[in-house]
């Protein structure tokens, strides 16, 4: 009984996580469009900031234009990347490893990936777009690189003490 419960907890956050995605998928066109363009601006100020751009309101408005589609294919990749870190974390505690936890880690995000877009199909203003499936999997693939590279220099540390 005990063995179940430490095999399930570890997919709750990767649960979580696919309800969040999900949520934000299910927000109509001008929602999605206001709340990625508002992270836009939050970073353009943050840069100016940091770097004086000495930027006029016209300006940032034309900038917030143009970094908004690279901000929300940085948002699919970067969410992805998390999921893929996640599925990969259940797996391993689920006691999958190797080339069966990357393969059914990819698996699960790229299928999530896949019905995440054919669910925006039926959201007013949103599309299904094959592209953002790339995306979403090319992050899952480096967030499963990423947690499959941690696992091993866990491993070796764990044998040199």
């Amino acid at each position: 009984m005990i063995n179940i419960k430490y095999k399930f907890l570890p997919w709750i956050p990767a649960i979580v996580w696919m309800v969040l995605i999900f949520s934000l998928s299910a927000q109509p066109a001008t929602e999605s469009d206001g709340f990625s363009k508002s992270i836009t601006e939050l970073i353009i100020e943050t840069i100016g900031r940091i770097l004086p751009l000495d930027l006029e309101t016209s300006t940032t408005a034309d900038l917030v234009s143009q970094f908004n589609h690279i901000v929300r294919k940085m948002a699919h990749f970067s969410a992805y990347l998390v999921l893929g870190s996640l599925v990969t974390n259940a797996l391993f505690k689920s006691g999958i490893r190797g080339y069966k936890a990357f393969f059914y880690s990819m698996m699960i995000c790229v299928l999530y990936a896949i019905s995440d877009e054919f669910h925006q199909l039926f959201v007013p203003g949103r599309g299904g777009q094959i592209k953002d499936v790339l995306i979403d999997s090319s992050g899952a693939l480096v967030g499963i690189i990423i947690c499959n590279l941690a696992s091993k220099i866990l491993k070796k540390k764990m044998k040199i003490n």
